[in-house]
């Protein structure tokens, strides 16, 4: 089987669990289920991933990729840092609006009985933001003169707090109550409490 192939059937893999994560809510995913949903055998699922933590490591990079690459353009920019902590928060909350199997990996969910490493590894996910929000802040406050009613990492942690419920909701409800619905209104009463006026 040549590399092209090989990847591409990584990418089915990952594809399929990611895709079983949103039909089967609340379902633990056995590798059986997995196998018969891509078409092969469990054997062939472990020549491409040499356990079901790997396939689930293989998501978690997948998420880590697509919303990074996105911040590092956001806070790249010459946006303000209000907007910039807005579009930060709004990338998340649309990023697993469009992948509802995410959000159960987000919140730990499709991750019960897998190992630590997993679980570690969505915590150090949520710190990295909270420390871009938090730096967005710092900042913020050199270059516009904007100051928050608090500290800057009790601010980011407010917010990260309030995005991170809204993913819980939205599992919780098994994908029905969207975790961008009402957010722009929600945003400006956060916003309010969180930074000082001009």
């Amino acid at each position: 089987m040549n590399e092209a192939t090989q990847l591409s059937r990584r990418e089915q893999i990952l594809q399929s669990l990611a895709q079983m994560l949103e039909v089967n809510p609340g379902q633990r995913i056995t590798t059986a289920a997995l196998a018969r949903e891509v078409g092969v055998s469990e054997a062939a699922l472990y020549r491409h991933f040499p356990s079901k933590a790997r396939m689930f490591e293989g998501l978690i990079t997948f998420i880590e990729e697509t919303i990074f690459s996105r911040v590092t353009m956001i806070t790249g920019s010459d946006t303000p840092a209000v907007r910039q902590c807005e579009q930060i928060l709004t990338l998340l909350l649309a990023f697993v609006e469009r992948n509802p199997g995410m959000a159960r990996i987000l919140t730990g969910d499709a991750l019960a009985g897998e190992t630590d490493r997993l679980r570690g590894r969505i915590h150090q996910l949520f710190e990295r933001l909270e420390t871009q929000l938090k730096q967005v802040l710092r900042e913020a406050e050199l270059r516009e003169g904007l100051r928050t009613e608090t500290t800057a990492g009790i601010s980011a942690n407010l917010m990260l707090s309030c995005t991170e419920g809204r993913i819980r909701q939205f599992v919780r409800s098994e994908f029905q109550r969207k975790p961008t619905d009402n957010w722009a209104d929600q945003w400006q009463r956060l916003a309010s409490g969180i930074f000082r006026p001009a």
